[in-house]
């Protein structure tokens, strides 16, 4: 078998999707790991609560002789990880997720939910954790258009808000994994009271889809929300501009980013910028 640089973490990752939840355990330590560390069998396994011959296993399906051979290859691969190389990966990886955004747009979708925005009285935009942080970027980028909106990353707040919400209201709820519980909870109480529901999540799963009124799906990679290396925002901040950027074609709203944006760069009575 040939080998060349990072073939064993492209191996690991282009595998994921078929591994079993011990092998995912396996799979997501030699992903994240970074350091040269005591890797035989035996640590492993009690490292990861695994049993040695899991890990033989585990090596076997991707295509080594075995476990030792598998970590041959694996500790050349990690002592190559300089700085320049580090900085690549995060690159890379960013670029990754943009392509996989570029690829998932849909433009009639897009359109829909700008409309949904126009007829709307309220918007209201949940987000948990990192998600609230998107959140709140959502809010200040179409507050500027004149959108009446608002990020909501309170759990108490969520659940008020939503009880609130009538028929003129579109609840924008920001989940990664689609199964945060106050966003599910939050957005379930807006739907009972008519409120029109969008998703923005990576969960193309049916049940999100069969009460949300769209589903905005987003790429993600594995423990990308844990925000390790690569900011868990980034690829719901790419589909918000996109939104941002259909939105902003309506002419009415238009003028209003206009009118912001003037009033920014106003001048006092003595010329100082303010």
């Amino acid at each position: 078998m040939e080998y060349s640089d990072n073939t064993v973490l492209k191996n690991l990752k282009s595998r994921y999707d078929k591994f079993t939840n011990v092998e995912r355990t396996i799979a997501n330590f030699f992903i994240n790991n970074r350091e040269i560390q005591k890797l035989s069998s035996k640590a492993v396994s009690e490292k990861l609560f695994v049993s040695e011959a899991s890990l033989s296993r585990f090596a076997k399906k991707c295509g080594y002789k075995g476990f030792r051979e598998f970590i041959f290859e694996y500790e050349k691969n990690i002592s190559k990880y300089n700085r320049e190389e580090i900085s690549n990966l995060v690159i890379n990886t960013y670029q990754d997720l943009l392509d996989s955004c570029h690829m998932m747009i849909n433009q009639n979708q897009m359109k829909e939910v700008a409309h949904l925005l126009t007829t709307s009285k309220r918007v209201c935009v949940f987000g948990m954790g990192s998600s609230g942080i998107a959140a709140e970027e959502v809010h200040l980028r179409f507050m500027r258009l004149g959108l009446n909106i608002e990020a909501v990353y309170d759990s108490h707040r969520i659940k008020m808000l939503s009880s609130l919400a009538n028929e003129e209201s579109v609840i924008i709820a920001i989940s990664l994994s689609g199964t945060t519980k106050e966003i599910l909870q939050g957005i379930g109480i807006a739907k009972a009271n008519g409120a029109k529901i969008i998703m923005i999540t990576s969960n193309n799963s049916f049940h999100l889809s069969s009460f949300c009124d769209e589903v905005i799906l987003i790429p993600t990679i594995n423990a990308l929300e844990a925000g390790d290396c690569i900011s868990p925002q980034f690829p719901i901040l790419v589909m918000i501009d996109i939104l941002y950027t259909y939105f902003i074609k309506i002419e009415s709203y238009y003028q209003k980013k206009v009118n912001t944006l003037n009033a920014l760069f106003k001048y006092d009575e003595e010329n100082i910028l303010i």
